[in-house]
């Protein structure tokens, strides 16, 4: 597992580099010599490129290196080399929704952010995409809302592309093909047009795989997946000074339908379902970013813009029974634009012993529009809705045009006191204009529809102090105290009187210690925290409405923790690593719901630890010729499906496997996911009234195996 501390990322690189098999970063041939000290790792955790070994924050960050010999091309799949950081995702790519120590929410407010080249994906329904030409993956956790904002009330996750080469063309092309009829085609390559001064990118991917779930009915599968990406950069330096990018990326997806079944029915008979409709999920995604740099004698101004469109379509099953009493179409669609300018002070000094204080700072300020559409309708059977009712009925539930205007002024200083301690300070103002427009409606018209036609603004201040020593080089003894908040809005549908809701806050503390030896054969990193956050906002499932939710402010709640990692080279060519995070995260006594008293009650969806252990083998068997493995080891803790804590998935272990060899630049390497095809339920949800238990859950991934073959120039 990857870790906090610099050298545990940079480890964990080597790692992976001193591998050829891997699948080489994209500008490389997939060969590497074997590399006897740590890697250099930058992250942009606190907006300005640094050396995660100096920062007072909690991040890993995954490289291309890495998340390729791990074999991971979904950002869900990337969350393993984090700990306490867990993903409740639906068979459909569409739903994945981040939560890191116990902090979450709705895709339509997510409380981790994502973050795609600068860009911020306001609505979680963007944030996962299959990863093409990806250079680097950081998950920073923790609230960071003083200088990322609304929605990072749990951390952030950052994920950059590959840039482009000045120097030199290079590239490479990979067929992985496997178990369930999976087949992908991928290919990038990037060089100059002009030596030193202009240079392009190009990469593309198309996958498919069949469903692993059979409808007992019509004995097709239900869940495939299949998708088209492409991304195209263009990186101009018309000085030594000035840095411009334009990257342009979109993903066509054609899912099939959700797996979900009654909960008892997954736990005995997993992957079988019985329905007479079989629906689909299609997503369209297109983001453009801007990225500009200008590197002065004393000031650096950076200026990210942002262009994100994106549109899906589902179609289900409502009642998922060979019944045909219930379907939903669901059409939701958004337009998003951010701009963000950043002046910072060049170079990021730091004062030397002979000085007795230095100072970094950074300022800037961000606006953004997002308007997002939504139209569903639900086509309920005669009698579904009452024995009275003998006709069918469409429900339209709901119309609706939510429309948002944003700001936020942020801030940042660092004093450095003689090259040992570090004393940050950083404050972020947000304030936002939500409109809605939102209709809700029968056909006939059975009963009088809903209108919401109103406008709020929230805003709020988010503090930041944390204190660093730095104990030697590579080593630093910190600790911060920071608030958050994630923003009110409107609830596209909601049982009456909660159409709006209010704005979520937490407090964040925490310590701990970043620390390896001078030639990197060992690191370790060790962090405790204390969360306690307020007005929490909930996605809690509409009574009587099935597949509908709707977010509330539900009391209070804590989250205490640890995190650990550590990681160690044996010998030459061996490197063992390791870490584990658990998350204590309770409501508040006095928290109801529903009349429900909630107090002590577990949060859902968050495991009560995590744990990544494993090996990685690279042995040169003659010049050129590579053999390697890598072994991961992944247990996810016990959660609660549920506020009420009625129900829950049990711990559950994952065993990943990669075997390969590499000859110059060809390479061809064996696979096993989920090797001992453990069964397991990663999300469920209430769903009273067509389900038996009162449950709809979707079984894990099986096992699945497979070959890749590839090479690099």
């Amino acid at each position: 597992m990857l870790s906090s501390a610099p050298s545990v990322l940079a480890a964990l690189c080597l790692v992976v580099s001193s591998s050829v098999a891997a699948q080489a970063a994209p500008q490389t041939a997939p060969q590497a010599p074997a590399v006897k000290s740590a890697t250099t790792v930058t992250v942009i955790a606190q907006k300005e490129p640094a050396d995660p070994a100096t920062l007072p924050v909690s991040v890993t960050a995954v490289p291309a290196d890495l998340l390729k010999a791990a074999g991971v091309i979904f950002i869900s799949d990337a969350a393993m080399f984090s700990p306490n950081t867990h993903f409740t995702e639906f068979t459909a790519r569409k739903l994945s929704n981040p939560r890191i120590r116990g902090i979450g929410a709705s895709p339509a407010n997510p409380g981790v952010v994502t973050y795609v080249d600068g860009v911020p994906q306001l609505n979680a329904n963007s944030s996962s995409f299959d990863f093409v030409d990806v250079d680097q993956v950081e998950f920073v956790r923790g609230p960071q809302s003083a200088l990322f904002g609304r929605n990072a009330l749990g951390g952030v996750i950052n994920i950059s592309s590959v840039r482009p080469s000045l120097t030199d063309w290079s590239g490479n092309a990979s067929v992985p093909f496997g178990s369930d009829s999976q087949f992908d085609v991928r290919a990038n390559a990037n060089g100059p047009i002009k030596t030193g001064t202009l240079a392009v990118g190009f990469a593309g991917a198309y996958s498919m795989r069949d469903g692993f779930t059979t409808n007992q009915v019509t004995g097709n599968d239900l869940d495939s997946r299949e998708a088209s990406s492409i991304k195209g950069q263009v990186l101009w330096t018309p000085t030594p000074n000035w840095d411009v990018r334009l990257i342009i990326s979109g993903e066509r997806a054609r899912d099939g339908d959700y797996a979900l079944n009654d909960l008892d029915a997954v736990r005995s008979n997993p992957f079988q379902v019985a329905r007479d409709y079989e629906g689909h999920t299609d997503r369209d995604l297109m983001q453009t970013a801007i990225l500009a740099r200008h590197e002065g004698k004393y000031v650096t101004f950076t200026s990210t813009t942002g262009l994100l469109n994106w549109k899906t379509f589902d179609t289900t099953d409502l009642d998922y029974t060979p019944l045909p009493l219930a379907t939903r179409n669901n059409t939701e669609e958004a337009k998003q634009f951010t701009q963000e300018v950043r002046f910072a002070s060049t170079g990021g000094d730091r004062a030397r012993p002979d000085h007795y204080v230095a100072l970094r700072w950074q300022a800037g300020a961000v606006v953004f529009t997002q308007n997002y559409d939504q139209n569903a309708q639900n086509n309920l059977a005669p009698f579904v809705l009452s024995p009275f009712i003998n006709f069918p009925v469409v429900q339209t539930s709901p119309l609706a045009a939510l429309d948002d205007l944003g700001m936020g002024v942020y801030g940042q200083g660092t004093l450095a006191f003689s090259g040992r301690v570090d004393v940050s300070f950083g404050m972020r103002y947000d304030r936002e204009r939500r409109d809605a427009n939102i209709v809700t409606s029968f056909d006939p018209a059975i009963a009088a529809g809903t209108l919401v036609d109103e406008r709020r603004t929230f805003s709020d201040v988010s503090p930041q102090v944390a204190v660093a020593v730095n104990l030697r080089p590579g080593s630093i003894l910190f600790g911060s105290a920071s608030r958050a908040f994630k923003a009110g809005g409107f609830n596209p549908v909601a049982i009456p009187g909660s159409e709006v809701y209010d704005q979520e806050r937490a407090w964040n503390f925490e310590g701990g210690i970043k620390t390896g030896t001078t030639n990197g054969r060992f690191t370790l990193a060790a962090t405790v925290y204390s969360i306690d956050w307020s007005d929490l906002q909930l996605n809690l499932a509409i009574p009587g409405a099935p597949g509908q939710f709707y977010i509330d402010n539900v009391g209070a709640a804590t989250s205490r923790g640890v995190e650990l990692e550590v990681m160690g080279r044996v010998c030459d060519g061996l490197d063992l690593f390791g870490g584990v995070g658990t998350t204590k995260a309770l409501f508040d006594g006095g928290t109801t719901l529903n009349g429900i008293d909630l107090s002590d009650n577990k949060i859902p969806n968050t495991p009560a630890f995590t744990t990544t252990v494993g090996a990685q083998y690279s042995k040169e068997m003659r010049p050129g010729h590579r053999l390697y493995g890598r072994l991961e080891v992944v247990t996810t803790g016990a959660f609660e499906y549920d506020e009420a804590n009625t129900q829950r998935q049990d711990a559950y272990t994952l065993t990943n496997v990669r075997a390969g060899i590499a000859v110059k630049r060809l390479f061809v390497e064996g696979w096993v996911r989920n090797a001992f095809d453990t069964r397991y339920i990663p999300l469920a949800f209430a769903y009273p009234g067509f389900t038996p238990s009162g449950f709809l859950g979707e079984p894990g991934r099986p096992r699945t195996w497979g070959i890749n073959v590839g090479i690099g120039f």
